[in-house]
């Protein structure tokens, strides 16, 4: 029976059937991209382990030998950070801005293993795991991000001509499952490779990247269960008497989030002080003076300052009184910046929740006690949104991982809030970081006079020794 014209332009089930089944290099190429998203998903799963056993350990040590860790986190801060300077320092930072920038379309096809690699993937989990030993205020969230999109993309060796798949969405997929397995949360992980990492995301692209989330969680989720990270909370009501003290988490939030912001784009980048200076001059010594620093905040907090901060959160959405009002916030906000500004790897994910889990306890402690555990999420989407200026993503990981779904417009209309008013304080923390990345990784014709072509300039192998490092 011939086919009507309107007919012509349906799909032949049959015959992309057998398209489908010709070539079976198309299927070994998938395979190729599912074998590295299990191998994404279970470096995550190791990461997670090794982390936290690391700073469980440091816990550990200073219940025993409180005054101790005045010798131990300075040394182990220093060796850490000598370690990465001398061998791995692109695997120093966060881990986002090293993403950001191997998917900057100025950045040459063959310089983005200087910034994403299976070895730096493994110098990322050592040295962050080290960190955490060492007692600092770091997260391994945003490290999850280049420790899978290394992963991922390194498959591109494997991968025929033919597949179709680029470097770039290799590099997306493998981003949005490393924050997708960190925190379990696929949502969170879509929306982060949308706002933060490619801005935009084509038809082709979404399968490849949602293939890998898919993967990459199913093996973390058989590793470590199907938890919520912080639990589950239950609000039965939010109403308007949560109006006024949400707005003004929202805004302290906002405020807080964008200072760290431009704290951490000023300490990173350099600034013509004697602190930068002398950081430019002895970077170890500095960071063993941070780490002095933040051993000495673990002191009066008994360590609730310290790592990610997961732990005082969960003790807080629970119930649990704030043994610091304020002070607490304060002394975990100065012990985050500090940790990144001595140079060590690690991510400011888990710590900004840990500060806006704070900030919501803090404003409920002052005026709103019998909404303290909804200020409480309010404060965590608030200021991760503020940081990270992805109010997105920020509202959907915390959704998510305290199944707080009966605020999704709260938590919405907090970090949209604190996301505007952080952009009236600093510039957005990962492109910025990303860009100085770029500079110093431009040949010196493209760089031109100044730093960032001194920097290039020093030969092969000092971009991928300094993309952290302030200019010179």
């Amino acid at each position: 029976m011939p086919k009507s014209p309107a007919m012509k332009g349906e799909p032949d089930f049959l015959s992309n059937l057998r398209q489908e089944f010709a070539d079976h290099r198309v299927w070994l190429d998938r395979l190729v991209v599912a074998g590295f998203a299990v191998a994404a998903g279970a470096a995550v799963v190791g990461f997670t382990l090794l982390a936290d056993g690391a700073f469980e350990l440091f816990l550990a040590l200073q219940g025993r030998w409180p005054w101790f860790t005045l010798l131990w986190t300075p040394a182990l801060t220093a060796a850490v950070v000598w370690a990465t300077r001398r061998w791995f320092a692109a695997a120093s930072g966060s881990g986002v801005p090293q993403v950001v920038a191997a998917l900057d379309p100025r950045l040459e096809e063959g310089r983005r293993g200087l910034l994403v690699s299976v070895k730096l993937s493994a110098a990322k989990v050592l040295a962050v795991s080290g960190g955490l030993l060492a007692g600092l205020s770091i997260g391994r969230q945003g490290p999850s991000v280049q420790v899978a999109a290394g992963i991922m993309f390194s498959a591109r060796h494997w991968l025929s001509p033919r597949s179709g798949i680029s470097a770039r969405e290799l590099l997306v997929a493998g981003g949005a499952a490393g924050i997708a397995a960190a925190f379990n949360t696929p949502l969170g992980g879509i929306v982060f490779a949308i706002e933060e990492l490619s801005r935009r995301l084509e038809q082709r692209s979404s399968g490849l990247m949602l293939a890998a989330i898919v993967i990459a969680g199913l093996v973390a989720v058989s590793a470590l269960g199907n938890l919520a990270y912080f639990g589950r909370i239950h609000i039965e009501a939010v109403g308007w008497r949560l109006l006024a003290p949400g707005l003004l988490v929202a805004l302290a939030s906002g405020l807080l989030g964008g200072l760290m912001a431009r704290l951490l784009v000023a300490s990173l980048t350099g600034l013509p002080d004697r602190f930068c200076a002398y950081r430019r001059k002895r970077p170890v010594s500095f960071a063993a003076l941070c780490g002095l620093a933040v051993a000495a905040i673990g002191l009066l907090t008994q360590a609730s300052a310290l790592g990610g901060g997961h732990h005082h959160t969960r003790e807080l959405l629970a119930g649990q009184a704030e043994p610091l009002p304020i002070v607490w916030t304060w002394l975990k906000f100065v012990a985050s910046w500090l940790s990144a500004w001595a140079g060590m790897p690690g991510g400011i994910f888990g710590p900004s929740l840990a500060i806006g889990a704070g900030i919501g306890s803090d404003v409920a402690w002052l005026i709103a006690p019998q909404h303290q555990v909804a200020l409480i999420a309010l404060g965590m989407a608030g200021f991760l949104a503020a940081v990270t200026q992805t109010p997105i993503t920020a509202m959907i990981i915390v959704m998510e991982m305290v199944d707080g779904y009966a605020m999704v417009l709260s938590l919405m209309a907090c970090a949209l809030l604190a996301s505007l008013v952080s952009r009236l304080v600093s510039r957005p923390l990962y492109p910025t970081l990303a860009d100085l990345m770029l500079r110093q990784l431009a040949p010196p014709a493209a760089a031109g006079p100044g730093p960032a072509a001194a920097t290039a300039a020093s030969g092969p192998h000092r971009p991928e020794t300094a993309p952290h490092s302030p200019p010179a």
